[in-house]
């Protein structure tokens, strides 16, 4: 499909243009935005390249929003938690500067394993989906599950004959937060298969 071009469209005219356009191209925070932009550029006397950066960089900044949203969901955490609403006054054994430091991923990029240990009600899960929401908003894949059923999910992969597939999609997330595993008692089977995992 082309779409017809002329000099001289009137508002209107252009403002259909735009709207088909940027449908054609999927560009939807463009389409959203570009009359609040377009009024601005022309308050502030933007030139067209400022104008058009404004635009690429709406565009941008939506989808990189829209991909942290998804990567976080598809982590499966049970509930949203994060730093700021951390009580590190409540637990003073807690350093917050290495939470702060882990927050950076760097630890993730390195492939170092993290183990949170501590008394229940210490913070724990929500330090670990906190860091795990963090990693997923920098980019990263992450899956969070309780220890009980991953090693459930194990031993029923293991009984269909389907325990490599598993695995494999365990292996494919950059992070994998298993929580509640001390918990958990073990039985030989599952903790053969949860050290496959690991």
């Amino acid at each position: 499909m082309t779409l017809p071009r002329q000099r001289g469209l009137t508002e209107q005219a252009a403002n259909t243009a735009i709207d088909t356009a940027c449908r054609l191209l999927r560009l939807p925070s463009i389409r959203n935005e570009f009359a609040d932009i377009a009024d601005r550029a022309m308050k502030d006397q933007m030139t067209y390249r400022g104008f058009l950066a404004e635009l690429l960089m709406a565009e941008c900044d939506d989808r990189a929003r829209r991909r942290s949203e998804r990567r976080i969901k598809a982590a499966g955490f049970p509930r949203d938690k994060s730093l700021r609403t951390f009580d590190f006054d409540a637990n003073p054994n807690i350093d917050a500067a290495a939470i702060h430091t882990l927050a950076s991923c760097e630890w993730i990029k390195k492939s170092q394993p993290l183990c949170l240990i501590g008394d229940s009600g210490t913070g724990k899960s929500h330090m670990l989906i906190a860091l795990g929401t963090e990693a997923a908003m920098a980019g990263y894949r992450v899956k969070y599950v309780l220890a009980t059923k991953l090693v459930n999910e194990l031993v029923e992969a293991a009984d269909e004959k389907q325990l490599t597939k598993t695995i494999a999609r365990y292996g494919r997330v950059d992070l994998l937060c298993i929580d509640e595993l001390g918990y958990m008692e073990l039985d030989r089977r599952g903790a053969e298969l949860l050290f496959q995992v690991l």
